[in-house]
């Protein structure tokens, strides 16, 4: 719809002040990272990422995880993991990964279709792999027959919610490191892990051994966009062509790279996750006071999962957004985002009571 003035009638189409607790993903964009975008627009800037936004925020991403460490902006999580995980195999190559890891189960089979890698899932009872979870997986490295195991892939924060610490992923790195595998990162919630662990990003991904990190921005307060950083340059292979036909690469780039450097450059990524951990608290402490509900996993980043029974949970969605884990056992994920409210959580908690009082 046009204006008298020729403008466009822009109109809103949701009530702002609804939140739930589905995925960090419903949140907004932060009003900084807005503003960034804004004080990135106007004039001509070179396509493609040979513009000085991609360019400065190499500087701040080697601020984070080293002098070797570069960013390659994509648009989206599956993106980057699967342009980094194919810019890490061979055509025969396999990768190593929790059954519960996000390549695996919410991807849509993209690391395999659009890769064309195998992957070798293996359960873990907390999202969370060990060099003995590995070693199920790591073998037959020789054997023709079977796809090599090359990378293993370990998520932090998990998608159950856990984190690992520096020394595990140290433990992880140096046992695949010593099997000739290569390790990788999805970083899709990497802020929260920091802040759960209150130590620097680098403290569990380049000073420890991980070679290549899947970046996460969106679920952090950005619009929209990822970056593969590479941390160990020996690990890959021609980046930008595996980025060019993943379709991963942005033409109008300096609008990715600007609200990276939005969260980075200061704390902003920072200050978001840490509120959002403590959303999470303050929900898991309301939920323990409960009866009827049982929390599956420590909580220790911006997700709840809980397990209650089914039709209190049907009753409850009508209310509140949010998704079944596994619906047949009654599990559920609670999600908590830079954006969620003390008063949000408090609803949503009362909401339970008298739902689970029914």
């Amino acid at each position: 719809m046009r204006t008298e003035a020729g403008k466009t009638d822009a109109r809103r189409h949701h009530d702002p002040a609804v939140r739930g607790f589905a995925s960090d993903n419903y949140a907004g964009v932060h009003p900084e990272v807005l503003a960034a975008v804004a004080l990135a627009n106007g004039g001509h800037q070179v396509a493609y990422g040979e513009d000085d936004y991609t360019e400065h925020l190499q500087k701040v991403i080697r601020s984070h995880f080293g002098p070797y460490a570069e960013a390659f902006p994509v648009f989206n999580g599956t993106g980057a993991n699967v342009t980094a995980l194919q810019a890490m195999t061979d055509r025969w190559g396999a990768v190593i990964c929790a059954k519960s890891a996000h390549i695996n189960v919410d991807e849509g089979g993209a690391p395999e279709r659009m890769a064309g890698l195998k992957l070798l899932a293996v359960p873990t009872p907390d999202g969370k792999l060990t060099p003995e979870l590995i070693d199920q997986e790591a073998w037959g490295f020789e054997d023709e027959h079977r796809a090599m195991p090359q990378v293993v892939s370990i998520t932090q924060n998990t998608e159950l919610g856990t984190v690992y610490t520096p020394d595990e992923i140290r433990a992880i790195c140096e046992h695949a490191h010593g099997l000739g595998m290569k390790v990788h990162l999805d970083g899709a919630r990497i802020a929260n892990a920091a802040a759960s662990l209150d130590v620097p990003m680098r403290a569990f991904t380049n000073a420890v051994g991980v070679d290549v990190l899947s970046y996460g921005g969106t679920k952090n307060g950005m619009m929209f966009g990822e970056a593969v950083v590479v941390l160990n340059p020996d690990a890959v292979r021609q980046m930008k062509h595996i980025r060019k036909m993943s379709m991963q690469l942005a033409s109008k780039m300096r609008f990715v790279s600007v609200q990276l450097e939005a969260l980075l450059a200061k704390d902003l990524w920072l200050r978001n996750a840490r509120h959002a951990n403590a959303m999470a608290q303050r929900l898991a402490a309301g939920v323990r006071e409960t009866d009827g509900v049982e929390i599956l996993y420590p909580v220790q980043a911006n997700a709840v999962f809980a397990r209650l029974p089914h039709e209190v949970s049907r009753r409850l969605q009508k209310r509140y957004r949010f998704y079944f884990w596994d619906e047949a056992a009654g599990d559920v994920r609670w999600m908590c985002g830079f954006d969620t409210q003390e008063e949000d959580v408090d609803g949503f908690l009362q909401a339970l009571k008298e739902e689970l009082a029914r």
